[in-house]
C-alpha cells in the first residue's frame, strides 16, 4: 500500500490526481475508484492509503482507503 494526499479532485470530471509520500509521481484517480472504495468524493488535503496499477495513460490509484 502507498500512502498520500489528496492534491485535487474534481468530482463533476470525475478524477484528481493523489500526491504520493514517497516523493515519486503524482497518481491519476478516477471517480470509479473512489466509488468503489464507499466514498463520495475526496477532499483535497485529505490523506489516503492506495495501490497502483498501470492504466492505459500511466498509473491509476486503487483500493482507496482513507487514513486517520
Amino acid at each position: 500500500m502507498h500512502k498520500g494526499t489528496v492534491k485535487w479532485y474534481n468530482a463533476r470530471k470525475g478524477f484528481g490526481f493523489l500526491e504520493r509520500e514517497d516523493g515519486e509521481k503524482d497518481v491519476f484517480v478516477h471517480a470509479t475508484a473512489v466509488k468503489t472504495a464507499g466514498m463520495n468524493r475526496l477532499q483535497e488535503g485529505e490523506k489516503i492509503s492506495f495501490e497502483i496499477e498501470d492504466g492505459p495513460k500511466g498509473p491509476n490509484a486503487i483500493n482507496l482507503k482513507k487514513e486517520e
